[in-house]
Order: C-alpha cells, then sequence, then structure tokens
C-alpha cells in the first residue's frame, strides 16, 4: 500500500465590488460572509489607543461620608472622584474574577 500525498490548494477568494456608497456596501456586508472574499489569517490586528469604551450613566446612592472619602482620595491623586469610583470597582471586579478562576 502506497502513502497518500496530502495535497493543500488555496482557496480562491471572490473579488470585492467597487461601491458607490457606504449604505452599499453596509447592505453587501449584511449579506455576503467575509471570508469568501478576505483571508482573515494574513489580516493585521487592529488596535484603537484613542477609542474610549462606551459608558452608561447610572444613579449610586452613597452614604455621605464614602463620598467625602473618595472625593479626599481623589484630591491626593489629583484625578476627579468619579474616574476614581471607576478604577477601584475595576481592580475589585478584577480581584473577584481572579479569585473564582482560581477557586480561591
Amino acid at each position: 500500500m502506497g502513502k497518500k500525498k496530502e495535497t493543500f490548494t488555496m482557496m480562491e477568494y471572490k473579488k470585492i465590488p467597487e461601491f458607490k456608497t457606504e449604505d452599499e456596501e453596509r447592505e453587501f456586508w449584511s449579506t455576503h460572509d467575509s471570508s469568501e472574499y478576505i483571508d482573515w489569517n494574513k489580516a493585521d490586528k487592529a488596535t484603537f489607543p484613542d477609542l474610549k469604551p462606551s459608558t452608561k450613566t447610572i444613579s449610586l446612592r452613597l452614604p455621605e461620608y464614602i463620598l467625602d472619602e473618595l472625593k479626599m482620595l481623589a484630591h491626593k491623586r489629583n484625578v476627579p472622584y468619579q474616574s476614581l469610583i471607576k478604577t477601584f470597582l475595576k481592580d475589585r471586579i478584577n480581584e473577584e474574577l481572579n479569585k473564582s478562576i482560581s477557586g480561591t
């Protein structure tokens, strides 16, 4: 019995059409699979360092003394107190998530 030789064929990608408007392009991509047109394995990873994450406004009731302490800490760090709250929350969330992942 002879060995079966593996052959790999290069996928032929379809040509991306020319679009007259963004709406036309948006409509096209909503109904077509981009992997038939683009080799995503060769794509560069895009980074957007100046892109700010979307935010949602919430109302949070805090005892006055906690807010005063937050403002004092924020003043010492020379940051807005709302930013400090977000930092504290994110740090604690990461800590809790790491605990649940490690099982402790």
